[in-house]
C-alpha cells in the first residue's frame, strides 16, 4: 500500500519522520512543491519522498496533515477519491489559538467525508502531540493511538500501519462514535498520554 502525506507542518514531518525510521516508503507534499522540502527529502531518504500534492494525494492511503481552516482549500481540484483510503488526522481548530471551529453540532470527520466523495474515511492520530509522535514505545510500554471509521477494510490497514509504527492501535468502532470520543478540541480522549504495558 502506498501513502501519501498531505501537509509537511509539524505533524505531517514527524508522521514522515517516524515512517522513515521505520523503513515503511511514503511521500509527502505541501502547498508550496516538492523543491521546498528538499531538505528534509535528503533527511529521510531513501524511505520518504517530496512530491507534488495531486501525486501524493493518489496514494492508496492519504493522510490528511493540513490545518482544518486550510483543509477546504487544500482538497479542491484533488483527482476523485475512488474508494481510496483517506485518514482524517485534521482537528477542527484554529492556529494558533486552538478556537473550536463552529461546525454546527457536526463532528469534524462527517464533515471531512462530505469533502472527500467516495472516500473511505477513517479518524486516526488526532490523539497525541506531533513532539512525541516519534516515541511510540515510552517506558517499555506502547503508546495508544485510537482510530473510527464506517469500513471495516480500512480501518484494518490503518490499525496495521499504526502497529507497523509502533503504537498500539485500539479501534473506536464508527466515526460516529469514534469522532464523539477522541475528536479535539472538546471531547475526553485527545491529550491524555495513553500507554499500553
Amino acid at each position: 500500500m502506498s501513502i501519501g502525506i498531505l501537509g509537511a507542518g509539524a505533524f505531517g514531518t514527524e508522521l514522515a519522520r517516524n515512517l522513515s525510521a521505520r523503513g515503511i516508503p511514503a511521500v509527502i507534499a505541501n502547498s508550496r512543491g516538492p523543491a521546498s522540502l528538499a531538505a528534509l527529502a535528503e533527511e529521510l531518504a531513501p524511505h520518504v519522498r517530496a512530491v507534488s500534492f495531486d501525486e501524493a494525494a493518489r496514494a492508496d492511503i492519504v493522510i490528511l496533515a493540513v490545518t482544518w481552516v486550510k483543509l477546504a482549500n487544500a482538497l479542491q481540484g484533488l483527482p476523485h477519491w475512488g474508494s481510496r483510503i483517506v485518514v482524517d488526522a485534521a482537528n477542527p481548530d484554529e492556529v494558533p489559538s486552538l478556537k473550536p471551529v463552529e461546525l454546527n453540532g457536526r463532528l469534524s470527520s462527517e464533515v471531512v467525508s462530505d469533502m472527500l466523495p467516495g472516500a473511505r474515511v477513517v479518524k486516526a492520530f488526532i490523539d497525541i502531540e506531533a513532539e512525541i509522535f516519534n516515541e511510540p514505545a515510552p517506558a517499555g510500554g506502547r503508546r495508544v493511538l485510537f482510530y473510527s471509521g464506517n469500513d471495516a477494510e480500512a480501518k484494518r490497514q490503518v490499525g496495521d500501519l499504526m502497529a507497523q509504527m509502533g503504537f498500539y492501535a485500539v479501534d473506536l468502532g464508527s466515526l460516529a462514535v469514534g469522532g464523539s470520543l477522541a475528536q479535539f478540541p472538546g471531547e475526553p480522549f485527545p491529550g491524555i498520554n495513553f500507554v499500553k504495558f
